[in-house]
């Protein structure tokens, strides 16, 4: 019997061990709804959209010292070229959560 997954249920499953008890469900779906589409749910940006857009690897060691916390936080906030920003839709907590999912990818 072949079981359908959800996608919060694949994020899950992508993410280390460590990382899913730092991540809430609620920012599983935020993740899923407003960055998996060109992020991916693994963070490496491999999607189509990714792709085309030249999405980075968030899972990348040097991508990850590269940037701080506060950059990660402001393009979530402002966005950047080919992202929406999402202050107006998220608060302060749902975007630290992002960030967090984010440094978690590692």
């Amino acid at each position: 019997m072949i079981r359908k997954f959800s996608a919060a249920m694949a994020i899950a499953l992508a993410l280390p061990l460590v990382a899913r008890a730092e991540v809430d469900k609620k920012t599983e779906r935020n993740w899923k709804g407003k960055c998996a589409a060109c992020h991916g749910a693994d963070g490496k940006g491999q999607t189509e959209q990714g792709k085309k857009l030249g999405v980075k690897d968030y899972t990348d060691p040097a991508w990850q010292k590269a940037h701080s916390d506060d950059e990660i936080k402001k393009v979530i906030a402002e966005g950047t070229t080919g992202m929406e920003g999402y202050k107006d839709k998220l608060d302060a907590e749902q975007i630290n959560g992002l960030l967090q999912l984010v440094r978690a990818l590692k």
